[in-house]
């Protein structure tokens, strides 16, 4: 999710361990961050309807879990649920099996 989403400082996510350690200096060899990466969380509609068109029969996303527990327990981010679940509902109504990987490396 990290790699995909962007978004990093919207709709109430909380920092991810990936969001700090891409801040501190010589941590990411280029500098670079999560803040925008492929913008998918912008861009679910369009990226849904690309894979739709390229005929793929599944897709394999993982949860960043600082949009869903920004603080790391406690009270659940609901946009951050909204998110994921038109991402599903999405995937589903384009006849995309979606497959959910609960841990890839975003943790807040």
């Amino acid at each position: 999710s990290y790699q995909i989403e962007g978004a990093a400082a919207e709709d109430g996510r909380g920092p991810s361990i990936w969001d700090t350690h891409c801040l501190k200096k010589g941590g990411v060899w280029t500098g670079e961050t999560g803040d925008v990466a492929c913008d998918h969380y912008h861009r679910l509609g369009e990226d849904v309807a690309l894979m739709k068109e390229m005929g793929v029969g599944a897709y394999r996303f993982s949860v960043s879990w600082p949009r869903l527990l920004p603080r790391g327990r406690g009270m659940v981010n609901e946009a951050g649920l909204d998110f994921y679940d038109r991402l599903i509902d999405g995937l589903l109504e384009a006849g995309i099996e979606p497959w959910l990987c609960l841990y890839h490396w975003d943790l807040p």
